[in-house]
């Protein structure tokens, strides 16, 4: 698998604060190693169809639509904004 990043996605990250960075690159290099490991607590968004979600903290998420062998990763940031379409 690999990662592309949206321009929405690539906005998001980089207004977020360094330490949630640092977490979200841990969290999306555990994404394409292992998409089931428990502290990623990976599921579909029930409202979208085809849109995944992933935790980085207790506060903060990211979306991604899987595409063959691609995670398209869409937003980034507190819970209530990975669900805004880009």
């Amino acid at each position: 698998m690999k990662l592309i990043f949206t321009r929405p996605f690539i906005r998001d990250y980089q207004n977020l604060p360094a330490f949630i960075q640092t977490r979200a690159d841990k969290q999306l290099e555990l994404l394409l190693n292992d998409p089931n490991h428990p502290s990623l607590r990976t599921k579909k968004i029930k409202k979208e169809k085809g849109l995944w979600e992933g935790k980085i903290t207790k506060g903060f998420r990211f979306s991604f639509q899987i595409k063959e062998d691609t995670y398209l990763l869409r937003r980034i940031g507190p819970h209530n904004k990975v669900l805004k379409k880009p």
